[in-house]
């Protein structure tokens, strides 16, 4: 049973589409005086309308469990910025065909590629001080994506992306 539990572990972690987060802070940043938030109004951020709902609804539930409030005079606006990109295809097979005798030779050669390539979507949130430092601090996450995937699959993956960021704010100084 142990043997079964722990290969049923292993199959669900690999199959999970890794969320990568990396984060960036500016010196020197008092983080405790930031409580509330707003969005920039002219926010485009590459995600089509239904996605930016959802995206901004994971973000506020997960702004919210931090202690965050949206307010009318924020004390910081978040950006957020988006692009999709098609990973380059990694696995191939090579097929090659020589043949040679009485000082000549000859040779053709073929990569196939094996499976899909995938597509990536790379999302950067910044948090601006419009007032003081500016740009304080950005988080920019990277993950593999369905183009095809359930209005509730893109909704699970957004909440997850708003958790594993906001895990990471404030930063250890």
């Amino acid at each position: 049973m142990k043997v079964f539990t722990t290969l049923f572990l292993v199959v669900l972690i690999v199959s999970c589409a890794p969320i990568r987060v990396n984060t960036d802070f500016e010196k020197g940043t008092d983080f405790n005086k930031y409580k509330t938030y707003s969005y920039y109004g002219d926010m485009k951020t590459g995600l089509s309308e239904l996605d930016t709902k959802r995206f901004l609804d994971a973000l506020d539930k997960a702004m919210a469990a931090k202690g965050f409030s949206f307010s009318e005079t924020p004390d910081f606006l978040v950006d957020i910025k988006s692009n999709e990109y098609q990973q380059l295809q990694r696995s191939n097979v090579g097929v090659g065909l020589g043949g040679g005798g009485r000082n000549m030779g000859g040779g053709i050669s073929i990569g196939l590629p094996i499976g899909q390539s995938n597509i990536n979507r790379q999302i950067s949130i910044d948090f601006v001080d419009e007032n003081g430092k500016g740009l304080f601090w950005q988080a920019v996450t990277e993950t593999s994506i369905s183009p095809n995937a359930s209005p509730e699959k893109r909704e699970q993956l957004f909440n997850a992306i708003a958790e594993k960021v906001l895990a990471q704010y404030p930063p250890k100084q």
